[in-house]
């Protein structure tokens, strides 16, 4: 089996694949003080809810971007006596990115635009409501070419709180009108669907640009569900979509051998 890992800023999201299928999924905090030691025992814990053991897994796919962290997955892997794979440099030559500078092209967006291509086809456009909401184009051959990073929802939030502690308990959740009658759903408005908007003033100036009003818009991330039942310019809905990317990549490293 393979694990794929995507190691967000906030967030780290576990894939556990048999072949193609997704077998389980968690989520764990990003937390840069964790050791290989606590990596370990972690996911020790999450394969013994489900009574299972880590020698099934012979793989690990890695995406991240916290240096630190990277190295201690590492050690993690190597402890399994599992082969690792990285997204980035090493796969370079089976993903396709198209961007003035690949090497600052984040591991998660190859991963993104690898799996939008793959499942969904192009042009493709990838909204991702992570730490920040990120904006990945696939163009029309397939390449990741590019895109926009914002300010992520919770990013926002923790900063209009910062400023207005009063605020701090508002649950993000969509309000059922912009026209807020109360500081809670006022709030509501401008956070939820105020990201709801700038995605779609996003996504329609992009397909402008690619010139075809027709491309694929997926959304995907953590906070992807609390966004998405705002807004129709979702063609999919896919929260796992950078795992299967990881995991597409590393299909394409062991077929080349």
């Amino acid at each position: 089996m393979l694990l794929a890992i995507d190691m967000g800023n906030t967030q780290t999201a576990l894939g556990l694949f048999e072949g193609d299928e997704l077998r389980l999924s968690w989520r764990m905090p990003t937390d840069r003080s964790f050791t290989a030691d606590e990596l370990h025992v972690r996911l020790l814990g999450y394969f013994r809810m489900y009574g299972m053991t880590l020698d099934c897994v012979d793989a690990v796919a890695f995406a991240g971007v916290v240096p630190e962290l990277s190295r201690a997955w590492r050690r993690v892997a190597e402890r399994i006596a599992a082969s690792i794979v990285t997204v980035g440099r090493e796969t370079a030559a089976v993903t396709r990115v198209r961007a003035e500078n690949p090497a600052e092209v984040g591991a998660d967006r190859v991963a993104n635009a690898t799996a939008a291509a793959t499942f969904y086809g192009a042009p493709a456009i990838v909204v991702d409501f992570g730490t920040a909401t990120n904006i990945d184009v696939v163009d029309a051959e397939g390449y990741y070419i590019g895109g926009a990073i914002a300010p992520g929802l919770r990013i926002s939030m923790d900063a209009l709180t910062a400023r207005a502690a009063r605020l701090s308990s508002v649950p993000l959740e969509a309000p059922e009108h912009a026209i807020g009658v109360n500081t809670v759903e006022a709030v509501q408005s401008g956070a939820v669907l105020g990201t709801a908007a700038m995605a779609e003033g996003l996504v329609a100036r992009i397909r402008r640009e690619l010139g075809d009003p027709r491309a694929q818009v997926i959304a995907t991330g953590g906070l992807a569900g609390v966004i998405a039942g705002s807004t129709d310019i979702f063609d999919v809905v896919d929260g796992q979509l950078t795992l299967k990317g990881i995991r597409e990549i590393y299909r394409r490293m062991q077929e080349q051998g």
